[in-house]
């Protein structure tokens, strides 16, 4: 396969640069994952008689893979990116897509670990390459539009499943064989499609940990511990508490990723205006509220009222919007790192992300089984010391001045 550089790369048609890449590939990965969350708490409560306990272990073990994500350094050693990025969303399409044929607690947690390597690789590697192809000055707009396609691949997944579920009688392995089957069939063409690219700035293969980026992995391990929580049980609630079936849960999807759709390039023009700071210290307050709204369904007994299930998917709505905004860590991270440390640094933030993800699922599936409530509210305790970090990024952080802590080493751009 030819290798180019991104200056090279200009001079290709717009299908086949590196930012159509980065969009193919951000269409490709939803397709299988987003199906598979759609129909997972329906599948592991009808076929599988999971309780909380058991979607916290099974939560447990798809976040290993990501709590080894630093595993990534070494294979980039012998395996580009581009390659690894490719070869991993093939994982997850396959694991996907044969997921229905195993409906046992163990079969489950074999397919959740084998998509999950796959998911969280990818995931690595594709913010990995956004960053070193994506120019600092665009890249909160371009981010904006990635996960806008990225949200669009959602949508259709979700109307189709939605459509197709409640008209036509979907099984859970028509519809898992179909989503994960997309994503390979995609993998398959960004191999064939596209050139190697070669980033700009040779990256080091060896595990980086920097004391001036302490903000950023501080803010990655509170972001691992406050999205499980949103991940793993707000969804669950809707299926356990308020009866929520297959096409209901993927119809709340759907409204998610269509207002995502909307609002994502929205989010990224608020960043690229605004700053980090502001963007993350808004994303904050607003999740402070709204899992404390979560924990109100289960003090107040909301969820018993006829119009507590029409708060509950609002809240649900509204905290995916919010968690939408989390691309500005990404471009965070990009303005005050050196080049070469990208790739190793994308690997130790996944690492530090999952430290959390990895306990935190089986731990409160215990505490599920007591106090949902509790589990809520533990959510926004996450969220108010996040709120604390983010006020320490400055208005504009760039390499020596990560926090308000450091010097200003340059004048301001004029807003």
């Amino acid at each position: 396969m030819r290798s180019m550089s991104l200056e090279q790369a200009r001079a290709l048609p717009l299908w086949r640069r590196p930012t159509a890449l980065l969009i193919v590939m951000a269409a490709a990965m939803p397709l299988a994952f987003s199906t598979w969350s759609a129909l997972l708490n329906n599948f592991v409560i009808e076929a599988a008689q999971f309780d909380g306990s058991d979607i916290g272990w099974l939560q447990t073990v798809r976040e290993i893979p990501g709590f080894l994500a630093v595993g990534v350094i070494a294979i980039i050693i012998f395996v580009r990116e581009q390659v690894l990025g490719l070869v991993s969303l093939m994982m997850l399409g396959v694991a996907v897509a044969v997921t229905a044929y195993f409906p046992t607690f163990e079969g489950l947690l074999a397919t959740t670990l084998i998509s999950s390597m796959g998911f969280h690789y990818f995931e690595t590697v594709n913010q990995s390459l956004q960053l070193q192809w994506i120019d600092k000055k665009r890249a909160p707009q371009m981010l904006g539009w990635i996960v806008a396609v990225g949200s669009g691949a959602s949508l259709l997944a979700y109307g189709l499943l939605v459509l197709g579920w409640k008209n036509f009688g979907w099984t859970y392995e028509a519809v898992y064989l179909a989503g994960g089957g997309a994503t390979v069939l995609l993998a398959v063409l960004c191999f064939v499609l596209y050139p190697q690219f070669d980033s700009p700035n040779p990256q080091t293969k060896r595990m980086v940990l920097r004391r001036r980026y302490w903000l950023y992995y501080a803010l990655q391990f509170m972001a691992g511990a406050r999205r499980q929580i949103f991940v793993v049980f707000a969804a669950f609630m809707m299926v356990e508490r308020f009866g929520f079936e297959v096409h209901q849960v993927t119809g709340l999807f759907l409204a998610n990723y269509l207002a995502n759709m909307v609002f994502a390039p929205m989010m990224g023009g608020f960043v690229q205006r605004y700053g980090e700071r502001r963007a993350l210290t808004f994303e904050y307050i607003g999740l402070i509220g709204i899992f404390l709204a979560y924990g109100a369904l289960y003090f107040a007994n909301w969820g018993d009222l006829v119009w507590g299930v029409t708060i509950a998917a609002g809240l649900y709505i509204l905290d995916h919007l919010f968690f939408a905004l989390a691309f500005a860590l990404k471009t965070y991270f990009q303005k005050i790192a050196d080049p070469q440390d990208i790739a190793p640094t994308a690997a130790v933030a996944f690492t530090i992300n999952h430290i959390a993800a990895v306990g935190l699922p089986a731990a409160l599936g215990y505490l599920w089984l007591t106090s949902p409530a509790g589990v809520f509210v533990l959510a926004a305790g996450f969220a108010c010391v996040s709120l604390v970090l983010a006020l320490l990024i400055p208005r504009h952080p760039a390499k020596g001045h990560e926090t308000i802590f450091a010097p200003r080493l340059a004048v301001a751009p004029a807003e």
